[in-house]
């Protein structure tokens, strides 16, 4: 519980900061724009290939189909309490995305022969979010099963590359700005700890009522 609270704190500042920066067109932006424009000067036609399949394997269709999959795997090994805490923390996760596009409502980058056009809102970025609260609940239960530590760091370090892979496929295909990618991570990581926090707290409650009758 301290550990969760703490990520929360932190998570949230770290998001609070950057969106402040970018209402207020503070430095991030002026980085936000270089970045994108070297990605834009150096795109090539594998890279965008590359980037694609993975952008629109993390989509929100492609999110929801990783989740009934996870869903189904866990319905199989009558795991309910993980099967209920996937469906708790990833849709609504998804859906605080929607609901800080559009109190934010950042346009898109814009460019003379853009890769992608969408005319939904950029910041904080939906695909990075949507991978993120899925990877990160995946991420709990494998390591609930996973006992050595080495195969523990390592389904860590996988996570957060998928994670960085799907934000560059956004900055690479010229959908999202960098400080996109990052809010969106620090939402997400602040929604999976208060979420995780709470689950926990419920369910040591109910244990402990539990054992008190």
């Amino acid at each position: 519980m301290t550990i969760g609270i703490l990520v929360l704190i932190v998570a949230t500042l770290i998001f609070g900061n950057i969106a402040e920066d970018v209402m207020t067109a503070d430095q991030i932006t002026i980085v936000d724009v270089q970045v994108s424009q070297w990605f834009y000067a150096h795109r090539t036609t594998p890279w965008t290939q590359l980037m694609l399949v993975i952008t629109h394997f993390h989509s929100t269709v492609g999110i929801l189909v990783l989740g009934l999959l996870f869903a189904f795997h866990l319905i199989r090994k009558k795991a309910w309490d993980w099967l209920g805490v996937l469906v708790v923390v990833v849709p609504p996760g998804m859906l605080l995305n929607v609901a800080l596009k559009h109190i934010f409502q950042r346009p898109r980058p814009s460019f003379d022969e853009p890769l992608l056009t969408l005319t939904s809102y950029s910041f904080p970025s939906g695909h990075v979010a949507g991978a993120t609260v899925f990877y990160g609940v995946f991420l709990a239960y494998l390591i609930c099963i996973v006992r050595p530590w080495p195969w523990r760091a390592f389904l860590v370090c996988a996570a957060v590359a998928l994670v960085a892979l799907v934000g560059l496929s956004r900055i690479y295909l010229e959908v999202h700005y960098l400080s996109d990618v990052l809010a969106a991570v620090a939402s997400s990581c602040a929604w999976l700890a208060f979420t995780f926090t709470a689950i926990t707290t419920w369910r040591k409650r109910h244990i402990t009522q539990r054992l008190a009758k």
